[in-house]
Order: structure tokens, then sequence, then C-alpha cells
């Protein structure tokens, strides 16, 4: 039993080493963020830590005409009890060479939906606003081979030590100065030796079987998505959000799959991506019919294996990316788009890398103002815009699910999945809770009457043709990325490659 215990932990945690971080979105865990406080405008950045307790660090630069002075930030819960009872605030470092840039960090001591608030004074007052974090522990952090060589050392110096201290306090503490140990002392110096030895082996042992067992609950804690299970039936796609057995391995915490906060309406977000050339790609919008369960009519596909992509919020505010596979036969029944989905069919990867302007299928382009170099774990604002037929900005430009666009960062392996909106990459629901008048838990109930605009801008009849997405790509290598803007009643989806170093 003992053994299969230990196989069974061994092999989760290798699986581990191979499995690449996923929660709100796919391999990007650090939030990116454009936020108004006040008068003040600010970009921050929260890289969070892949272990639980651990430090996330904070990167803010301020981009508006008023100097911020000072800047202190505070870690909560997003919902629940604990949201009303924050911990002291931690003060913010300003830059030496640059005063709007603050870096600071902050310890997340469970795992869950927290907030980071922060407070802000300067030239034009006071200020306060949030930024959702989701926090899990993703991997668990090896010791270095050095590091665990040299404890062993020094762990069986300090036994064999222990053992050669109680020998010579038995053999030697009640000799007179002077004379030599006998054979009944040294007999007893022996004996206290050896059974020095055996109860410090037992505590050793018992040491080890400790951490073992806090090890094994640790693993068992490592965060995996609910189970997306898509079953297609004619053109009827049916997806199940189910969870992981309660007795596995591969917990995390309890999640429900009936608590799901909608946004503008849609309590999921589904991208779907044909394998392996990324050749075909459908943002769409399944609709909840019990829990757990959502249905869609797919729409006319090309056949393939797709990846699914799908993006859930839970009513404390914790966003998940579950993923599935499907395969789409070429008998599917032909079915339009609903005008709320979005669809693209670029050229597939092996014919070489898209370019900064996509030509569109209407006559219309997109074009990515793209920076001169694109570096892994850097904070951009990347910018896209809509040009009509003639080359200029369009200026039929309209509202996309109450945003001036959505949009899909995605490595061509798979690895990485992200899809952020003009604020940045935190869920919308999630910056509601963080932002609103209560830390209550939100009901799900009443949630679809709400207001899940984003800014005023994008609510208006005619928006600028232009929208900016803060990102960082989290690891170098090919991605391919998924623009969705709207001209009249048309959404396009634009379609650009990154070579990211």
């Amino acid at each position: 039993m003992r053994r299969a215990r230990r196989q069974t932990l061994f092999a989760f945690l290798i699986s581990l080493a191979f499995t690449f971080p996923a929660h709100a979105h796919i391999g990007s865990k650090d939030v990116y963020e454009e936020v108004n406080a006040g008068p003040y405008k600010l970009f921050v950045t929260i890289r969070t830590p892949s272990v639980i307790p651990g430090v996330a660090t904070i990167e803010v630069r301020s981009s508006s005409g008023a100097a911020v002075s000072s800047m202190r930030v505070t870690p909560t819960p997003l919902t629940g009890e604990a949201a009303k009872h924050p911990p002291s605030s931690d003060a913010m470092q300003p830059s030496a060479a640059d005063p709007a840039f603050f870096t600071g960090s902050l310890w997340l001591m469970a795992a869950g939906s927290w907030q980071v608030h922060f407070d802000l004074d300067g030239a034009a007052g006071k200020a306060s606003t949030s930024v959702p974090v989701p926090a899990m522990p993703l991997s668990i952090l090896p010791m270095q081979r050095p590091l665990g060589i040299t404890l062993a050392l020094l762990g069986i110096l300090l036994v064999i030590g222990i053992a050669g201290i109680v020998a010579a306090a038995v053999g030697q503490s009640r000799l007179d100065p002077g004379l030599a140990l006998g054979p009944k002392q040294r007999r007893q110096a022996m004996i206290a030796s050896v059974i020095t030895l055996a109860v410090t082996a037992l505590i050793v042992y018992g040491g080890y079987k400790w951490w073992h067992l806090e090890a094994t609950a640790y693993a068992a804690d490592i965060y995996q998505p609910l189970n997306l299970s898509p079953t297609l039936s004619g053109d009827t796609l049916d997806l199940k959000i189910g969870r992981y057995d309660s007795d596995a391995l591969h917990t995390f915490r309890a999640r429900s799959n009936n608590d799901l906060l909608p946004d503008h309406g849609h309590v999921m977000h589904l991208y779907a991506i044909r394998e392996p050339g990324m050749d075909a790609v459908f943002h769409l919008h399944p609709a909840l019919v019990s829990a757990g369960n959502l249905r869609m009519i797919l729409p006319s596909m090309p056949p393939g294996s797709y990846r699914l992509f799908a993006d859930i919020v839970h009513a404390n505010g914790f966003p998940e990316t579950l993923t599935a596979d499907l395969t789409v036969p070429p008998n599917v029944p032909p079915a339009p788009l609903t005008p709320e989905d979005a669809s693209a069919a670029p050229p597939a990867l092996s014919q070489g890398e898209l370019g900064t302007a996509y030509k569109l299928p209407d006559g219309y382009t997109m074009v990515w103002d793209r920076p001169a170099e694109v570096s892994a774990n850097t904070a951009y604002a990347f910018r896209f815009r809509l040009l009509d037929p003639t080359g200029q900005p369009a200026g039929d430009a309209r509202p996309y699910l109450g945003m001036a666009g959505h949009a899909a960062f995605v490595k061509t392996d798979g690895t990485v999945f992200a899809h952020t909106h003009p604020e940045g990459s935190a869920a919308i629901q999630a910056m509601m809770l963080a932002n609103g008048s209560s830390g209550e838990m939100a009901d799900t109930s009443s949630m679809g009457g709400m207001d899940m605009t984003g800014p005023a801008a994008a609510t208006a009849e005619h928006i600028p043709p232009t929208v900016e997405f803060p990102y960082g790509f989290p690891t170098p290598g090919r991605y391919r990325i998924f623009i969705q803007m709207k001209h009249a009643n048309t959404v396009e989806t634009g379609v650009f490659d990154a070579d990211v170093r």
C-alpha cells in the first residue's frame, strides 16, 4: 500500500514537470491591467507566485498628467468576510530614475481569488482602485541538488555529533581528571552511543514521514482546472463542466460548476482553434441550459481537430480557462454565425509569418502598430487599428460585446492562451467585484441585469477604430494573435504572428 502511494505521488510529480501552469489563462499567470484611479491612469503589472504562500511582485506606471507622489498596496480576498478586514498596507517604492514608476511586493498567503488595493496620493489629491488577482499553487519548487547534498552531509554530521556527545557524557562525565576509561565505562559509552543513534534515526525517519505527508498534501492541492467535456451530435455542441474526483490527487479547492458570472450576458467565451495549422479560429458563446451544461448550434466549421479554450468566472471572482479537444467531421450541417460570434480563416502556420497588416474578407484592413522588438516577460500596450477599404480609419466602428475589441494571444505549441480586453487581462466580472461598493459574495441570479460594459467610450454608438491591449508574453517563441473588432454589423477578426524573444 505504501509503495503504491509512493508510486502515485512520484507519477504525479513527474507529470507536473511536464505540465504548464493553467488558471485564468493557460501558461500566462501574470496580470496586466490599465486602470483609472480618480484622475490618475495606471498601468499595473502583478507577477503572481507559482507557490502559495508566495510573494507577488508589483509594478505600476502612472501615465496621467497629475504626478503621483506616494502609493500603498494592500492584499485582501476578493469576496467574503476577510475582504472587510484588510491588513496594514505596504508602501510602493518610486524609481530613482523615473518617479512615475513604482515597484513593490506583497505576500499572498492562501490560494483563491484576491485583490490588490492601491491607495494613491499626488498632485490631484488622493484616490484608490483595486485589481483582482487569482492566486493558486501551480508547481512544486525542487530543492537544488548542491543544497540537498550539503544539507544531507550536515545532517549526518549532526547525528554522529549527537551520538558522540552522549557517549562522552556517559563515559567520561564521572571520571576524575587524568584517569582513563575502563572497560565498564567504554561499554556504557558504547551502549549509550548505539541507543542515541537508534533514537536519532527514529526521529529522522519520523521527520521524513511527516515531510512526505506534507509534500503529498501540497501536491494534491496543485491547481488543475475543472473538466470540460464536449459532445457533438449533428450540429449541436454540448459542453459539460465537471470537476476532479475529490479522492484523487488532482484537486485544487471546492469549485462549483453552478456559480458562473455572465459577461455581457455570456457565461462562457469559447475559442475553437484548428490544429496544427491554426488556420481556422472561432470565438463562440454557448448558452447555459442547466447547472454545468452549456449548448450551442455549431456554425459551419472546416473539418478537423480543434483545441477548445473556454473562459469562465466563478461567483467569487476566480477565473478559469478550461480546455478540451473537439473533432469536427466533414458532414456537420451548415449553420451561420450568430451576430456576437466571430471567425477567421488565416493562412496556416507553415505558410509563413503574418505581418502587421491583415486583409479582411470585406476589404477592410486591420493593422498592428507592432513594437520594433517583442520580448518575453515585458509589459506592453499592443495597439491595433481598423481601416476601411480606402485605407482610412474606419468611420463605422462599433463596440464588440460592449468593448472596443477582444484579443486572444496563443502560443503555437498550445502552451499559452490568454483572452484579454482593452482594460487588461483580468476578468471584467472580477474587476467589478474588486471595485464595487461591497466585498460580499456576488449573487449570480442578479448578475444578468448588471452593466458589464467596459470603458465609457466603448458603450457609445460610434467609437474610435483603435484598441489597445495590455499584455506581456510569458515565454519566448512563436505566437498567433487573434483580434476582434466591429464595424457596422460586421465582426472582424484580424490575425497576426509574433516571434517573441
